[in-house]
């Protein structure tokens, strides 16, 4: 075992991109947005009883006609992508963009609105209605995250996910010369989670069952990798010498293979998920329209 092998193995780390991740992790992930949510909604909760804002006067009134506003708007999005008639109102990519930014907004807009307790009976329907959407949407974006390339991506298929999962394991080729255990489990299981071999995707079932034993296999992974290292590093001064950086590449390894295999096992139940949230989505958006529209009749008219 050379230096050279071990330097294609173990690239440098860089920490800029241990800390921060990679930018296409950074515009993948949810979790600045849902960050800022939690402290919007947390201050909210925490100056409820101070006053600061009447639903019905001021401030308080236009965060609601605000925030109602903006749920309106999201049905701009499947009507831009159903009807060809509004191309002109811009790409779907976009208006898909602005019905997730807006679907988080609008409720907290809402809560503020409420000063974050229940009022009348109208009210509470709405704010329930509203509530239970916003979730639903919430449950929805990571539905729909598992079935597509990235958030804004088009959909993928289960031969792309294989196709990803078979460079995977070429990859892993380079460890096969000191880790020859490890590398054969790796290619075991890849053919195990290749499911039936007519749709080469495996049952709901299954894939329930995956879910949970996802971590007991990365853990095993884990440990046969590094027993190999162990027994490299004691025969050789020079694995001995980057042992660690051994242990860090393989690591990082594992869980990206774990979590691809995870996406090809659970793509057809995924898939099933989302077509089932899709027909539910809908009638409790419109429900929400149909109580919020009774809710601001209700505040005018009384």
């Amino acid at each position: 075992m050379n230096e050279t092998t071990l330097d294609s193995i173990c690239p440098p780390s860089n920490f800029r991109v241990r800390l921060f991740g990679t930018g296409r992790n950074r515009q993948s992930s949810a979790f600045y947005g849902y960050s800022l949510t939690i402290i919007a909604l947390g201050l909210g909760w925490l100056l409820r009883d101070y006053g600061l804002i009447d639903a019905k006067d001021g401030l308080g009134y236009w965060l609601g006609i605000l925030g109602g506003s903006m749920m309106l708007v999201l049905i701009l999005y499947p009507l831009r992508k159903r009807i060809r008639a509004l191309r002109f109102l811009g790409r779907t990519t976009h208006w898909f963009k602005a019905h997730m930014i807006l679907g988080i907004l609008g409720p907290v807009l809402v809560l503020y609105h409420s000063n974050f307790q229940l009022g009348s009976f109208n009210s509470r329907v709405a704010l329930y209605c509203m509530l239970l959407v916003a979730g639903s949407g919430v449950i929805g974006r990571h539905i729909y995250a598992r079935i597509h390339s990235g958030l804004y991506g088009k959909k993928t298929n289960l031969e792309e996910l294989r196709l990803q999962l078979a460079e995977s394991l070429e990859q892993s080729l380079g460890m096969a010369t000191f880790l020859p255990v490890f590398t054969d489990r790796l290619q075991t299981l890849a053919a195990e989670v290749q499911g039936d071999h007519i749709t080469g995707s495996l049952g709901v079932g299954s894939s329930l069952i995956w879910k949970f034993k996802r971590y007991a296999v990365w853990y095993s992974l884990w440990r046969t990798a590094n027993a190999e290292i162990d027994g490299c590093a004691a025969a050789s001064p020079t694995v001995a010498e980057n042992a660690d950086k051994l242990r860090e590449a393989s690591s990082t390894y594992i869980r990206d293979f774990v979590k691809l295999v995870g996406r090809v096992t659970q793509f057809t139940l995924y898939e099933r998920l989302f077509s089932f949230w899709h027909v539910l989505h809908m009638p409790l958006f419109f429900m929400m329209v149909i109580s919020a529209l009774l809710h601001v009749l209700a505040v005018h008219m009384y």
